[in-house]
C-alpha cells in the first residue's frame, strides 16, 4: 500500500493522461503551429527553441487542465458509475489535483512573460474560455440534453490553444503588441484545430455493445452505431477540406491532399469493418486512428513543408 502511495501521481498519469502518449502529439502540434505561422508570414526557418519550448509546455499544461477540469465536472457520475477510476477511488483528491491546475497556470504564465509578456492577453482568454468550460458555461443540465451543442461549445477550446502556440510565433516576431496582427490564412489552421478536436472526441467515444457502460454518454449510443461512425467520418472529411484550404496558404496543397485521401481511406474501411463485425475492442480503432489523423494532419501542414522549405 505504501508503495501504491508514493507513486499515486505515476499512477494517475498513467491511468487518465498519459504522458508518453499525449507529450509527442503535442509536441508536434506546438512546432506545427509555430512552423504554420512562421510560413505564413513568409519565414521559412526553424523555430527558434524558446519559442516551440514556451508553445509545446504550455499546450500540454493547457490538455492536462483540461483533464483537471472533467475531474471535477465528473465526480459525482464517476463515483456512482466509474468508482474506478483513480479519483473515486481516493488515489488522489480533487483539492490535490485543484493545486496542480493552479501551479500549471503560473507556469503557463511565467513562460509568457519571459517569452513574450502580450502572451498573456492571449493566455488569459484562453483561461476565461476554460474556465466557463469547467462550469459547463453554467447550463449543465440545458447542454446535457443538446449532445451536439455540448459538443461544439465544448471543442472551441481547441483553436484557442492553437491560437496561442501561433502567436508564439507570429506576436513574438511583430516584437510589439501595437504591431502583431493575426497572419491572413491562420483562419483556416484554426478551423482544422476545431474539428480535429471534434474527430477525436467521437473517436473515443464509439463502441460496441459488449463495451458500452451504464451513466457513460457514447456517441454510438446516442446516436446508434452507424450513424456514429457516418458523423465520425464527416467531421474527417469536413477537417480534411479545412486542412486543404490552410495548406493551399502555405503551396503545400498536393502533398497535404495526398496524405490526406490515404487518411480518409483508411478511416473508411476501418468504419465499415467495424459496423460489419462488432468485435468486442473494436471501437479503440477510432481513438487510434483519430490520433494517427491528428498527428499527421499537424505535421503534413506544419512541420512537412517547413523542413521541405528550409
Amino acid at each position: 500500500m505504501q508503495v501504491i502511495r508514493s507513486n499515486r501521481w505515476w499512477i494517475y498519469q498513467r491511468e487518465r493522461f498519459p504522458l508518453l502518449g499525449h507529450a509527442p502529439l503535442v509536441a508536434a502540434f506546438s512546432f506545427s503551429a509555430v512552423a504554420y505561422a512562421s510560413l505564413l508570414r513568409g519565414e521559412a526557418v526553424l523555430p527558434h527553441f524558446s519559442t516551440w519550448l514556451v508553445a509545446f509546455l504550455t499546450s500540454l499544461a493547457f490538455f492536462l487542465q483540461l483533464r483537471i477540469a472533467d475531474e471535477f465536472k465528473d465526480f459525482d457520475e464517476d463515483s456512482r458509475y466509474r468508482p474506478y477510476r483513480p479519483v473515486p477511488r481516493g488515489l488522489i483528491k480533487l483539492r490535490e489535483l485543484g493545486v496542480l491546475g493552479a501551479a500549471l497556470a503560473l507556469l503557463q504564465l511565467v513562460l509568457a512573460l519571459w517569452l513574450f509578456p502580450p502572451l498573456v492577453i492571449v493566455l488569459a482568454a484562453t483561461w476565461i474560455y476554460l474556465a466557463l468550460m469547467s462550469h459547463e458555461f453554467f447550463l449543465r443540465e440545458w447542454l446535457k440534453a443538446r449532445p451536439v451543442t455540448y459538443l461544439w461549445t465544448h471543442m472551441l477550446i481547441m483553436p484557442l490553444i492553437d491560437l496561442y502556440a501561433t502567436a508564439c510565433d507570429w506576436m513574438v516576431a511583430a516584437g510589439t503588441w501595437s504591431h502583431a496582427a493575426v497572419p491572413d490564412g491562420l483562419f483556416w489552421f484554426l478551423i482544422v484545430s476545431f474539428f480535429n478536436g471534434i474527430v477525436i472526441e467521437i473517436g473515443r467515444k464509439i463502441r460496441t455493445p459488449e463495451d458500452e457502460e451504464e451513466g457513460v454518454e457514447t456517441y454510438s449510443v446516442l446516436w446508434g452505431r452507424k450513424r456514429a461512425v457516418l458523423v465520425w467520418l464527416g467531421a474527417l472529411l469536413i477537417t480534411a477540406m479545412s486542412a486543404t484550404f490552410a495548406a493551399w496558404q502555405i503551396d503545400f496543397m498536393v502533398p497535404v491532399l495526398f496524405v490526406l485521401l490515404l487518411l480518409l481511406i483508411a478511416a473508411g474501411v476501418a468504419g465499415w469493418h467495424f459496423l460489419c463485425h462488432l468485435i468486442p475492442g473494436a471501437g479503440k480503432r477510432f481513438e487510434l486512428i483519430a490520433g494517427v489523423w491528428t498527428l499527421s494532419m499537424y505535421l503534413s501542414l506544419g512541420a512537412g513543408p517547413l523542413l521541405w522549405k528550409v
